[in-house]
């Protein structure tokens, strides 16, 4: 079942959004050449915690992983676009890194990831990431009421069919309330006037991905979570949360 937010309950999803942000805005902050993945999770656990807050992703385990996740920030570098752990890696001059954030307050969650360069950009990178920030303000523009799913992910999907840039369905954007995944599933295409029609009070975390290649599939690390391009071609990723109202679509995850 799909469930309709208050007003006050979108309120305080976007609580959670402002603390989701900030986490988001430090790790950026301090990512440079020789900080590891490591430290950067550190950096965003201690955003959350002055903030009392609770990750939603330490200790998640879904069906498809080997073992829970062990950080509160996923960080995927290069051709990895997903999922990664935030482990020992050690950030280089050129590096496009992905960071995914989600928390959770007084029960009620948000989820936002951005993509972004290291030290010195390839402008291939740089392409990648605005395109895919592109897709998302475009799914954002078509969560309004009346509309439909199948609209939001049509937009996604447009620009990155326009771009050439690699698209795979399996994994997308979901509703999120009390739960960080929630009904319905948000793909990244999908055929324009199909799919739930969609109210005020609509929550999605809309997030599109694209890699630079043409390619779709992906492989999977030995860590059980990192997802990476088959083809080694490089990846970016956008997400906001975003509820559905009257007065056109609201982002959460914003400072």
């Amino acid at each position: 079942m799909v469930e309709l937010k208050t007003a006050a309950e979108i309120e305080q999803m976007r609580a959670a959004g402002r603390v989701v942000a900030s986490a988001l805005a430090a790790v950026k902050k301090e990512a440079a050449v020789g900080v590891s993945l490591r430290e950067l999770d550190g950096v965003a656990r201690d955003v959350l915690r002055s903030a009392g807050a609770v990750s939603l992703f330490e200790g998640y385990q879904p069906g498809f992983a080997t073992s829970p996740f062990s950080g509160v920030i996923c960080t995927s570098v290069n051709d990895a676009v997903l999922h990664g752990p935030p482990g020992d890696l050690k950030l280089q001059d050129g590096d496009l890194l992905n960071v995914d954030c989600g928390a959770s307050i007084d029960g009620w969650c948000a989820d936002s990831a951005i993509s972004f360069c290291v030290g010195t950009p390839r402008a291939e990178d740089l392409e990648l990431i605005a395109t895919t920030e592109e897709a998302l303000a475009a799914g954002i523009a078509a969560a309004v009421p009346g509309k439909r799913l199948g609209d939001v992910g049509a937009a996604i999907g447009q620009i990155g069919k326009a771009a050439g840039f690699g698209t795979n369905l399996d994994f997308g954007g979901h509703g999120i309330g009390r739960r960080m995944h929630e009904e319905p599933h948000v793909p990244n295409g999908g055929r324009a006037g199909r799919g739930l029609k969609l109210r005020a009070g609509h929550v999605f975390a809309i997030e599109p991905w694209f890699w630079s290649g043409p390619g779709s599939t992906y492989v999977i690390d030995d860590d059980g979570w990192t997802l990476r391009s088959a083809d080694q071609t490089r990846g970016a990723h956008a997400e906001h949360t975003v509820a559905v109202t009257e007065d056109g679509p609201q982002i959460l995850t914003l400072v």
